[in-house]
């Protein structure tokens, strides 16, 4: 790790281990390098990795970009070795495990400041610490929140007024089920706990110096920018949809699949995909498949397994599946070029666990959302997909559990004439305002939140 003397100014953005953060945190670091200033990237080998075979790709848009590659070495543990120092493929029981070690490393902090001197740190929100370290050495840090604000105003009115007064959350449109309260990540903050994920988030928010960059735009969640701001006492600046482009090697790779759709007429086809981070238990994935079934739809469905977990595709669905869904649907195991199946004629529907990056490519390809979250923050993401008129949210049975015949219904609810008329219209209204604000919008977002900083 060196520091680059150059003219430019630099900042250091510094995303978590996932690369649902990652992806947008590169996007934002490809904006900047544009505007002339040096970046400095700080993240683990492993995932500097695979940033690096992006970045070295020929006639990749990232190619002449001042981005700098610095290494953040996690600490030692047996059970947590360096190839885990990523949430991908990271199996479930090991999540507490990798947030341990990350908070661990912040001792190591303030040395790689040190060395880089950056002018700008740029912070994610699951180090608070961050603030505290770059301002001891009189370096400005602010937070860029890449989930969506309607979950940060619904944890902020918690963090707040506390789990019994939810319900004078003013929108209601956003809640949690009670065994989404129960079962998934999002639990009730408990005053000062500083282990609940939820409330490293929030002190990380008010760590950040003045303004807290936002993933999202006013054209999606105005009101909830503008009540987090009310309440935060922050200036709250969104510069998105910093949406991850496709790579000149996933072009390469899906002729199969393109190949697959193009044999298809016009939405005909549900692409079904649940995140590289979402792993369905075996129930869950046989009421699925079953659900597509009796719907009848033409179907791509990506599925994924935590790294290290020895099962087959043919273990996991129902026997007979894959031979009885030939030609009407095409099941893929692990990785797919999810930007490019989403931008496809055929392409329909999107049936979405709601994680925040996957919206918010449905959104920018007017594609309806016929949601089933699964953890962390989904649940509410989908609350907000129903709000907008842009999907709908399949239902589920007693504690949750998946039911093929509501994903049936589900599906053909979407499917249907009347509805899709309805769904499509608020789908593509909404994308061509997206689109209308654009890169344009998007910089002078990025524009502002410099000026403030000078």
């Amino acid at each position: 790790m060196e520091r680059i003397e150059e003219n430019s100014p630099s900042i250091l953005l510094f995303p978590w281990l996932g690369f649902g953060h990652v992806n947008p945190y590169l996007a934002l670091a490809k904006k900047l390098s544009k505007m002339n200033f040096h970046i400095y990237f700080l993240s683990t080998p492993i995932i500097l990795k695979s940033i690096k075979e992006t970045l070295d790709k020929k006639n990749s848009s990232y190619n002449n970009l001042s981005i700098q590659l610095v290494e953040f070495h996690l600490p030692y543990l047996h059970e947590l070795p360096p190839h885990n120092h990523t949430t991908k493929d990271l199996p479930p029981h090991l999540n507490s495990t990798l947030i341990q070690a990350f908070q661990m490393a912040s001792s190591k902090f303030p040395s790689i400041i040190e060395i880089l001197k950056p002018n700008l740190i740029i912070y994610d929100g699951f180090q608070p610490w961050v603030a505290t370290m770059a301002s001891s050495c009189n370096i400005h840090a602010i937070m860029f929140y890449v989930s969506s604000t309607s979950v940060l105003a619904y944890l902020y009115h918690q963090f707040l007024h506390g789990t019994s007064n939810l319900t004078s959350f003013p929108f209601s449109s956003i809640y949690l089920h009670d065994y989404e309260i129960k079962k998934l990540d999002i639990q009730p903050i408990k005053p000062r706990d500083e282990k609940a994920f939820a409330y490293i988030i929030l002190k990380s928010f008010e760590q950040s110096h003045n303004i807290v960059l936002l993933n999202t735009c006013r054209e999606i969640e105005g009101k909830y920018i503008d009540y987090v701001s009310t309440i935060g006492k922050k200036e709250l600046i969104p510069i998105g949809p910093l949406i991850r482009e496709a790579t000149i090697g996933e072009e390469e790779d899906w002729g199969t699949i393109q190949s697959w759709l193009d044999k298809k007429d016009k939405l005909s086809c549900v692409y079904v995909s649940f995140g590289s981070e979402s792993f369905l238990s075996k129930q869950e994935i046989e009421a699925i498949a079953k659900g597509l079934e009796l719907s009848k739809v033409n179907f791509i469905w990506t599925i994924k397994f935590p790294k290290g977990v020895n099962t087959t595709m043919e273990e996991m669905v129902p026997q007979g599946f894959l031979e009885s869904t030939k030609g009407k649907g095409m099941v893929i195991e692990g990785w797919a070029p999810q930007s490019l199946i989403l931008n496809h004629s055929s392409i329909g529907d999107f049936i979405t666990h709601c994680g925040w990056n996957s919206i918010l490519e449905s959104m920018s390809f007017g594609i309806p959302i016929i949601a089933m979250p699964i953890n962390h923050d989904q649940p509410l993401n989908s609350r907000l997909v129903e709000e907008l008129g842009i999907g709908v949210e399949i239902l589920r049975g007693e504690n949750g559990k998946i039911m093929k015949e509501e994903v049936a219904k589900g599906i053909r609810k979407v499917v249907e004439e009347k509805t899709r008329k309805q769904v499509n219209l608020k789908a593509m209204q909404l994308s061509e305002k997206i689109k209308l604000k654009g890169e344009k919008a998007t910089d002078e977002g990025v524009k502002k939140f410099l000026k403030l900083l000078c």
